[in-house]
């Protein structure tokens, strides 16, 4: 079946219109990749006092008097949080590492373990409750 010549002219008017944009879009990133080729700077290129501006150091963790956290009076030291951890069984310090260190969810957390999500939610909330009553019994004695 062959196109009547209106549609025929309208096939060739899309045609080079969707050309056009191409062309037009293609220009554009060319012309935003060449802005942006301008503003970078290769590290090699950068002077010390530019290399140094790159980063800052947080001397907060360093040494083993500043590590921790103080909080409600009592002070949180990364081993004690580390031992309160391996007081948890087994089931609930993996649902807590997963959850709070690995940013997953309760609905990931329970496909990944194979259990329902109310369980995941459960054993968080439970876990939490046992590691603060762990930490506030323990946190003023705990001396390195």
């Amino acid at each position: 079946m062959e196109p009547t010549r209106t549609q025929w002219q309208v096939r060739c008017a899309f045609n080079g219109f969707c050309k056009r944009v191409l062309k037009n879009e293609a220009i554009n990133a060319y012309n935003q990749r060449r802005q942006r080729q301008s503003r970078e700077m290769t590290f090699s290129d950068l002077t010390p006092q530019e290399e140094n501006q790159l980063y800052t150091l947080d001397k907060h963790y360093e040494g083993e008097k500043t590590q921790g956290f103080q909080l409600a009076g009592k002070r949180i030291t990364p081993k004690l949080l580390a031992k309160a951890m391996h007081t948890l069984p087994k089931e609930k310090r993996k649902t807590v590492l997963l959850y709070y260190f690995f940013d997953k969810s309760d609905v990931e957390i329970a496909k990944l373990l194979g259990i329902p999500r109310s369980t995941v939610q459960y054993r968080r909330t439970s876990s939490f409750e046992l590691l603060k009553r762990f930490l506030e019994e323990r946190a003023d004695e705990w001396d390195d």
